[in-house]
Order: C-alpha cells, then sequence, then structure tokens
C-alpha cells in the first residue's frame, strides 16, 4: 500500500457544530484524515473528542457543517438518495451493544440483510453457513442471542455486518463492553478479516490496546481536533501532543513532569531488546541513572521507553544524545517540574 494511491476514503475540512441551549459544541473542527483501502486505521480519543461523531458523519447517520467525505474520490455529501443507498451498501458497521434481533436465531440474524437485499433462501442459507464458519459458529446457528456470550454475540453481529460483502467495516467501540482477553479475539478475527478478504477497517476506541494489537495507522483525536496522525510506529516513535503522550502511556492521565531534568529514549522494535545501555556506558564512559522503563506491544512488535537523567556536562550530553540517535533511537529533553 503506497500513499501515492488514491485514499480510499477521504475526509477533508470535516467540521460538526452541536448547537444547544445558550451555545454551541464544535464535536469536528477541521479534520482531515486518509484512509488506505486494506489499512486497519484506528482512530482514538478520550470522551467527548469527537470519535463517534466522526464515524457517524462517515457513514451519514449525521450531517457535517461543512467539509467533505470522499469515498474512492466521490463526495458522499453531495450524493442523491441513490447514489448514497448504493454508497452505504459497501460500509457496514459494528456497535458496542451488537444490536442483535433477540427473537431471531443466529442464522436468522445473519441472514436477515440478505433477505432484506431479496438473495434467494438457498443462496441465502449457504452464505450463513459461510459466514458463521468466517467467525466460528457454526454450531451455534440454530441458538438465541440470550444464550450467547457477548464475544459470540460480537462474532454473529460481525457475520450479519460480512453478509453485503462490504468493502469497509466501521467499528464503534466494538470490543468495549467486552472483557479483556474476548477483546484481543474479536480484534485477531477483525485483523484476519482484513487480511483475508481485504476489508478496509476503522475502529473507534478510546482502549490503545486496541490500537497496539491490530491497526497499522492511527488518528488521535482531542476535543474535536486532530491531535496527531500517522502509522502506528511512527506516532508511537515520535508523539508529539500532549494526548498522544497520554493514550500512549508516555505520560500519565495527568501530566506529571519529571523532578529531574531528563532524556526519554524510545525504543523501535527491534532495539527494545538490546543493550544498548549497557553499551553507551561502555562506549562513552559516563554514567547513566535509569529513572523509568516501560515495555509495551503495538501491532506484534515489541517497543521500549526509557527515561534517564540528562547528563550535567554540557558535552557528555551531547555525546550521549548523538550516541543514541546513532543506534536509531528517539531522544527528547524533559524538562523538570
Amino acid at each position: 500500500m503506497t500513499d501515492q494511491q488514491q485514499p480510499q476514503i477521504q475526509i477533508r475540512g470535516l467540521c460538526k457544530v452541536y448547537q444547544i441551549p445558550g451555545g454551541e459544541v464544535v464535536a469536528l473542527n477541521n479534520i482531515n484524515l486518509n484512509i488506505h483501502k486494506g489499512d486497519i486505521y484506528g482512530i482514538i480519543g478520550m470522551s467527548g473528542a469527537g470519535k463517534s461523531t466522526l464515524i457517524r458523519c462517515l457513514n451519514r447517520l449525521d450531517t457535517p457543517n461543512d467539509g467533505q467525505i470522499l469515498i474512492d474520490g466521490q463526495n458522499i455529501l453531495a450524493m442523491t438518495k441513490q447514489e448514497l443507498r448504493q454508497t452505504r451498501r459497501r460500509m457496514a458497521m459494528i456497535f458496542q451493544q451488537f444490536n442483535l434481533l433477540m427473537q431471531k436465531t443466529v442464522a436468522k440474524n445473519v441472514r436477515y440483510p440478505l433477505e432484506i437485499a431479496g438473495v434467494p433462501k438457498k443462496e441465502a442459507n449457504e452464505r450463513v453457513t459461510e459466514l458463521l464458519k468466517i467467525v466460528g459458529l457454526e454450531d451455534k446457528a440454530n441458538a438465541y442471542p440470550a444464550q450467547l456470550s457477548g464475544g459470540q454475540k460480537q462474532r454473529v453481529a460481525i457475520a450479519r455486518a460480512l453478509a453485503g460483502d462490504p468493502e469497509m467495516l466501521l467499528c464503534d467501540e466494538a470490543t468495549s463492553a467486552l472483557d479483556p482477553m474476548t477483546t484481543q479475539s474479536i480484534l485477531a478475527l477483525l485483523k484476519e478479516i482484513n487480511e483475508t478478504l481485504g476489508i478496509t477497517v476503522v475502529i473507534i476506541t478510546h482502549e490503545m490496546a486496541v490500537i497496539r494489537q491490530v491497526c497499522n495507522k492511527v488518528a488521535i483525536l482531542d476535543g474535536g481536533k486532530l491531535a496527531e496522525q500517522g502509522t502506528v510506529d511512527d506516532v508511537f516513535m515520535h508523539t508529539k501532543s500532549i494526548a498522544g503522550k497520554r493514550l500512549f502511556g508516555i505520560l500519565p492521565q495527568e501530566e506529571a513532569p519529571p523532578q529531574k531534568e531528563s532524556l526519554r529514549i524510545v525504543f523501535d522494535g527491534e532495539s527494545a531488546s538490546q543493550p544498548i545501555i549497557s553499551r553507551l556506558v561502555k562506549d562513552c564512559g559516563i554514567d547513566v541513572n535509569i529513572l523509568s522503563a516501560d515495555i509495551k506491544q503495538l501491532n506484534e512488535k515489541v517497543y521500549g521507553q526509557m527515561l534517564i537523567e540528562r547528563p550535567e556536562d554540557p558535552q557528555a550530553l551531547i555525546r550521549v544524545k548523538d550516541y543514541l540517535k546513532e543506534a536509531g533511537l528517539s531522544v527528547e529533553e524533559v524538562h523538570a517540574q
């Protein structure tokens, strides 16, 4: 996938303002994003950041006040009702609360959109069997939603969403109601669907663990504005915004600068396992005081970050920074409180 290719989804200058008694709320403020075919694109932010508003605008459940949303170059905000219906068929959604029909069996839940589309019964039944196999629920075809666990219900919802052969799957906090182990299995399923069916996946979440496990791209929303965007690797290695640093665990939820002048070192997936600091001490002849260290996994790669006390001697500081940068590490000065 190259950035030179036309994005499957382009969001340009998107703004959404809600009128409330006595004023207004700016939910989205000049959002610009490019999502390419085959991406697993995570959109993350804390509560009130504008994530759900963005995805509701993306599928036109809500209408923005300004900007453009282009699907393969076509602005959905300028489409006729018929054109919009056709475009919506290319998108499927899964939600936090599953939205299953409780009086219908699993098979009938999955078959429901096929019935609405007028697919012949034999063909629809074959498709349902195929979809239940994809989500690992072949043995639950005749069960009812009330008999299923939360993870199984979400798998049914995913199978139903895939019934119409969508090109894009929009997930609005799809794992927020699930326990951590079940969340991991659902995310693994979404990744498998992305890889085997070539479906673009857009994940709205407030959980960094979701981004770390499956996403290749990420956008961070903060107060309706786009704080950062890029590959997960780049945004983690070179986090610039306060929102990004909090979400990636580089800063706590309440920012607390270190007590000493420091250097923050961020290790990539390969160097996280290398004895960089011991080599630094040996090669440069400089003692290093480690203040904190952390290891995280991002999309099957291990990353680490470390806070070390900044050398007081200016020449020693230059040698340390140069040594670490030559080793391919990201180095940032952090000022004391």
